[in-house]
């Protein structure tokens, strides 16, 4: 039997990999973020972000007070059409 812990899926970061980070002083969940890759996959971060929240918690990391700083949609889209700015109707 594996002893590989995922914390994230997505991104396949185990406890080990969190451990890691907070050894080399990573303790919030911004900086966690970017030494591991949690939160940057298919989900964004709404599988993993309250599990890491808490082992930052209980390890003596800085208790987030904010969710991390998403990233643009995986593939690119018009600046109109996420502002909803499109108009539908058909040219007369």
């Amino acid at each position: 039997m594996s002893t590989k812990v995922l914390v994230c899926r997505c991104e396949d970061v185990t406890l080990h990999d969190v451990e890691e980070a907070l050894d080399k002083g990573h303790d919030d969940l911004e900086s966690v973020k970017r030494f591991t890759g949690f939160g940057t996959g298919w989900c964004q971060g709404k599988q993993c972000v309250g599990l890491i929240a808490r082992l930052l918690s209980d390890r003596g990391g800085t208790t987030p007070t904010a969710p991390i700083t998403p990233r643009q949609p995986f593939h690119p889209l018009p600046l109109a059409d996420l502002a909803r700015l499109v108009d539908e109707e058909e040219p007369a």
